[in-house]
């Protein structure tokens, strides 16, 4: 070691005293001949004296530019042999790192002291026997070092120092003076995998449960290091295995039973923690779960952490055990006879590879396996692939970031030649229409021939006081052709319920023995019974149509009738039948009350441990085709046979419990996620649990606050047709059921995730729906863009082409949208036909419903007869695919189309057969590339499951270089900036929207997505992916609520006056409105969304309540639990941790999926409710 100079600290005295013996000290060092040992033992014992008695000599042998720990570890290094000598060094040492802690040992590890202490360890060693005195310190201050030395446990095990220890604790078992330094040194020594797996060889682990002991008051320390060291030990699968071979398993459960049962004040709960400690290590294997199962080890932990659950500080105790519990519980195979969907397509033909290739290449036999393996349990990692569902905050991997500097340069890629591009010439006319012929100042608008709004007639009821509605402003409902027909001993509200659930396509019962959409047979009490069936009355319903001037339930039947299903859907759900209003009060963002999910997990656990008290009873089962629904009058009854609907099976559990399974999709054997479905049949007042129990994502909003949503047919009836958000004791977390490899891209040892939550219904016999989120049907749109179509004006230009039909035979719309020019003359026709394009999409994934909500703003905006309005369609031709998937969203999938694949996978290369919406789509922007008429804006809307706020995805060059590694020129970066203008406008114009959560970085895994091929090959700058949250918001005025239809469709609309406000920043001269246009944005901006108080409050955007409002509808309308929240999560990275602190897997790392505070329910005041729009 090279013999450093002593020097000091500028403003540390030269003639301290410590200075003084330390340069004495150091000039002993540097002579060539040792010194006298006894001058060396003088001038270490003084310094060890001055140590212990002033605390400045501590700082200034160790303040920044002293070189006293130097010296010290020189004069150690050179004085091995006197044993005196040594132990003041040790002492000065341990004097020194005792206090002020990692500081002064990272400079004793910075100045080689590791290496000259186990060099010492090792001399010391070899006499016979070693000092104890000089064993205990030198362990001691290793003990203290080791963890701040990276590279220790290397350096230990090169050294020969394990065995060296190894060999004093066998030695030394009964000296509980030296015995907690070395087991504190084995701690550390383990904390190396290979030193793990060689200490195990070496007989530590038998040693160390030779200490384990029984409850006992004393030497509680040494048991705490022993049982750290053994939790670390254990860590090693084979250290595992030879701790079950010895049959330590159960000898760890009683002893963890009699620290439990003894330590009644709670004092050592770090002790029975410990234990713990080592049981979930041991049962990180198989034969560590078995032996544990064998052992009697859920029933001992359940009810030990039955007992700590009143007391909050063992907490770690409870939510330990759980983790144990939940991953020792039995792996079972979902309850289905298959994981592929019920539901069969057969395609044109099969990809040649990919997930539905390998599907298809499946012996008949091999689909779903119980896969016990080992795999997942020190690292459960998985990688997510949903469309840009991953959390770039916290997630982003830079070898998933595009590094080729030729991908990263967008331009055009002539796939297709110009005469196959020239099919798409008819959808294109506005380029060559010269509207001869055409009088521009009609009084008339120029329309498209749409359905005849119905004609009213009368249902016919027996007459019932308790029934008659409440509400004035409500109008009659007609059901053509149609008497309600009550049943003896039927009551009047029942018989309402089950005639109107007939709303089949045919107009009476559905086919093959199914049940109607919302048929209700359960007996009714006596007291709904008793009324008289003499008199005739007339039901009365709410007019949707007059709340909703976009929807019409016989329209909505009409549609439904033209819409093809692979289930051939013969029924139509009353949500979609009635229309929804959104509610006028907050729904906020809700705080999950304490141990919620702990409780929930422990109910789980119960199942395993009292059998017995377990139901296990089908309720509905699509895999019975012939009759999926059981009633026998005990139980709620379930449905899935609508549009969109998606159930696959409902098991009771319990009297007041459902699991729910939840259907993959077409063609797939995964993909759970989206979820609606009806429940009838229940008790008012009583609580029940639902549990989605196929769940694949790793984390859920649900565990931030969302909530599901609920549709009652009974409020519906009354006056109050909305989908509200509803539920408590929401959670989300893995439960025992295995994802079998081949579902889950071949990784083994993976499960599903459970959603649970409780739902207590307010009307006997109602029926009810609930839903992943906002329901939009295809049915729906094609309603929507009838209504639209009447909308028209002689000042707007709005075709409706069918781009293309579906695999399963539904025709895609494609909207233009545009306004009509002033005249024919050569200037007016040359200034509409060269406007910019902006191209449109939304619905690829089809469990996204916000997507269609947003959408349905945007087309509503465009549609309006406001100058802003008009100034839009002025400045852009709007080209739009409202839903790219409508056989998805038909069918209820959740993210694939009847191809069983993602449809925003295949923009790079798509299918003509197999992807046509896609094919074609892209068809069409390659189409105007050719014409030199590049989109100047392209956007595609989704809806992101895990984040909250509205965002956007872009792509940048620059960008995505800087947050690699790749060296790149100036001139390689060099691009337009413009990308981030229309989010920036966004983030000061919608309340929803957030820069922050806005990414422009391009990834690998994203090249085949349409706004990265968009990007790349059709050279479009401004491509866009707009998320839009399911959850709600964590900042701006919505910052604590959940996001409703209200706000998604304001948010279409602003996005519609973003693109105009960018129009203004590029061409300001162009438009013909400005005046009007900054008039309209100021009061978009400041008063179209005001608060109903200061701070956060609900916005009442106008345009979702175009027509008159009922106020008996507002006053009638129930209001959401007091105790809400208006605190708001993120992911899990981005939320702040709840006080119970419960993994959501069963074991502690986190995974993804491998395919892919108070405030008050101030209702709004009548005239906030019924703002117009400012542009329409």
């Amino acid at each position: 070691m090279n013999k450093p100079k002593m020097t000091t600290e500028k403003g540390v005295p030269s003639n301290s005293r410590v200075v003084m013996l330390l340069g004495q000290l150091e000039r002993m060092n540097g002579e060539a001949v040792p010194g006298d040992a006894e001058m060396a033992r003088h001038v270490t014992g003084k310094i060890l004296h001055l140590i212990q008695t002033q605390e400045k000599t501590k700082k200034e042998m160790t303040a920044k530019g002293s070189s006293g720990m130097e010296v010290i570890l020189a004069a150690l290094e050179q004085n091995m042999q006197d044993l005196q000598t040594v132990l003041n060094i040790l002492c000065i040492l341990n004097e020194l790192v005792s206090v002020g802690g990692g500081n002064r040992v990272g400079v004793l590890v910075s100045k080689g002291g590791t290496a000259i202490l186990l060099q010492l360890l090792l001399s010391a060693s070899k006499d016979v026997p070693p000092s104890e005195e000089l064993m205990l310190q030198l362990h001691s201050i290793l003990a203290k070092v080791g963890p701040k030395d990276k590279k220790f446990g290397v350096k230990a095990r090169v050294n020969g120092a394990l065995n060296i220890t190894v060999n004093l604790l066998k030695q030394n078992l009964q000296n509980q003076k030296l015995l907690l330094p070395c087991l504190q040194v084995l701690r550390v020594y383990s904390s190396n995998t290979v030193n793990a797996v060689s200490l195990g060889k070496n007989g530590v682990v038998e040693l160390l449960f030779k200490i384990i002991g029984p409850y006992s008051k004393k030497n509680t320390s040494i048991q705490k290091v022993v049982l750290d060291t053994l939790t670390v030990l254990l860590k090693s699968k084979a250290n595992s295995r030879r701790a079950v071979d010895r049959t330590y398993v159960p000898a760890l459960l009683t002893i963890y039973q009699d620290w439990h049962r003894n330590d009644t004040r709670h004092r050592h709960a770090h002790i029975r923690k410990g234990i713990l400690g080592c049981i979930r290590n041991v049962t990180n294997i198989k034969l560590g779960r078995k032996a544990f199962l064998d052992a009697d080890g859920m029933r001992i932990l359940y009810s030990t952490s039955t007992e700590c659950l009143p007391v909050r500080t063992l907490d770690p105790l409870v939510n330990t055990s759980s983790l144990i519990m939940r991953k020792c519980f039995p792996k079972n195979r979902l309850p289905v006879p298959t994981i592929k969907s019920v539901f069969q397509y057969r395609l044109p033909h099969v990809p040649a590879e990919g997930p539905v290739a390998q599907l298809y290449r499946q012996p008949p036999e091999v689909d779903d396996v119980v896969d016990e393996s080992d795999d997942n349990d020190d690292a459960d990692t998985e990688n997510d692939t949903e469309n840009e569902e991953d959390d770039r905050d916290c997630c982003l991997q830079n070898d998933d970031i595009e590094t080729d500097l030729n991908k990263l340069r967008p331009g055009e890629q002539a796939s297709r030649t110009m005469e196959e591009l020239r099919m798409y010439e008819r959808f294109f006319s506005e380029l060559s229409e010269d509207f001869q012929g055409y009088h521009f100042h009609g009084s008339s608008p120029c329309q498209t021939p749409s359905l005849p709004s119905k004609s009213l007639s009368r249902i016919v009821v027996p007459t019932a006081p308790d029934m008659t509605p409440s509400d004035s402003n409500l109008v009659q409902l007609e059901c053509a052709d149609r008497a309600l027909d009550q049943r003896p001993g039927e009551g009047l509200e029942q018989a309402l319920v089950r005639e109107l659930g007939r709303v089949a396509l045919d107009g009476g019962a559905a086919p093959n023995g199914q049940r109607p959409a919302a048929e209700s047979e359960v007996e009714r009490e006596d007291d709904c019974s008793s009324h008289s069936s003499g008199d005739q009355a007339v039901l009365e319903v709410p007019d949707t149509a007059a709340l909703l001037p976009l929807h019409d339930p016989e329209l909505y039947v009409e549609m439904v009738k033209d819409t093809r299903s692979v289930p051939q859907y013969s029924e139509v759900a009353y949500p979609d039948y009635f229309g929804h209003i959104a509610p006028t009060y907050r729904e906020h963002i809700v705080e999950r009350l304490y141990g919620v999910q702990r409780s929930k997990i422990f109910q789980d656990i119960e199942r395993m441990i009292h059998p017995n008290d377990i139901l296990d009873k089908v309720v509905y089962d699509l895999d019975l085709q012939s009759c999926p629904v059981v009633d026998d009058g005990e139980c709620l009854k379930f449905n899935s046979l609508f549009e969109s609907g998606n159930l696959r099976k409902a098991v009771q559990v319990r009297k007041f419990e459902y699991d729910l399974i939840l259907n993959s999709d077409i063609n797939s054997n995964h993909y759970h996620q989206w979820f609606y479905f009806e429940v009838s049949s229940m008790r008012a007042g009583t609580p029940y649990r639902f549990n989605i129990i196929n769940c694949e994502k790793s984390n859920s909003q649900f565990n931030y606050g969302m909530q599901v949503l609920m549709y009652s047919v009974r409020e519906a009836i009354n006056g109050r047709p909305c989908w509200v958000r509803t539920g408590t004791d929401i959670c989300y977390y893995k439960n025992h059921f295995s994802r079998s490899s081949i579902a889950a891209g071949g990784q083994k040892g993976k499960s599903y995730y459970t959603m649970t939550f409780t739902v207590t219904f307010q009307h006997k016999d109602d029926v009810c729906y609930f839903a992943y989120h906002y329901p939009y049907t295809y049915s729906t749109l094609k309603m929507h863009l009838q209504k639209l179509e009447a909308l028209r004006t002689p000042q707007i230009y709005l075709r409706q082409d069918v781009l293309c039909e579906t695999l399963g035979g539904n025709s895609c719309p494609l909207l233009t949208i545009t306004a009509m020019p002033q005249s024919t003359s050569n200037d007016q026709i040359c200034q509409f036909r060269n406007r910019p394009y902006v191209f449109l999409t939304a619905r690829v994934h089809p469990g996204e419903t916000n997507a269609s909500w947003v959408m349905k703003g945007t087309l509503e905006f465009l549609m309006g007869t406001g100058p802003v309005a008009q100034s839009l369609r002025e400045a852009y031709i709007f080209k739009i695919v409202p839903m790219l998937n409508p056989d998805g969203v038909v069918n209820g999938n959740h993210r694939c189309s009847l191809s069983g694949e993602d449809l925003n996978r295949q923009w790079q290369r798509p299918n003509p057969d197999l992807h046509p919406t896609i094919f074609h789509a892209k068809g069409l922007l390659q189409y105007l590339s050719a014409l030199q008429r590049v989109p100047l804006v392209y956007c595609d809307y989704h809806g992101h499951s895990r984040k909250k706020n509205v965002f956007m995805y872009g792509c940048s060059i620059k960008e995505t270089v800087w947050q690699t590694d790749v060296n790149a020129t100036s001139s390689d970066l060099h691009e337009d900036l413009g990308y981030r203008t229309l989010p920036k406008i966004l983030s000061q114009i919608a309340p929803a929207f957030s820069m922050a959560s806005c990414s422009f970085v391009v990834e690998k895994s994203k090249e085949s997505t349409a706004r990265v091929v968009v990007w790349r090959e059709i050279g479009v700058q401004k491509s866009y992916t707009m998320e839009s949250t399911l959850c709600g918001c964590d900042q701006g005025k919505y910052k604590g609520l959940q996001i409703g239809t209200r706000e998604l469709e304001e948010m279409g609309a602003q996005f519609c006056v973003a693109l105009l406000r960018l129009k203004r920043l590029s061409s300001p001269l162009e438009l013909r409105h400005a005046s009007h246009f900054l008039e309209a944005e100021g009061d978009l901006i400041e008063t179209s969304c005001r608060n109903t108080r200061a701070g956060a409050g609900c916005c009442t955007p106008t345009w979702a309540l175009r027509g008159r409002r009922s106020a008996d509808f507002s006053r009638g309308t129930p209001r959401p639990p007091s105790s809400q929240s208006s605190t708001t999560y993120v992911l899990k990275e981005d939320e702040p941790s709840f006080m119970e602190e419960v993994d959501y897997s069963a074991e502690s790392d986190e995974e993804t999926d491998p395919q892919e505070n108070p405030g008050d329910e101030e209702h709004l005041s009548d005239s906030e409710a019924v703002q117009q729009h400012p542009f329409t």
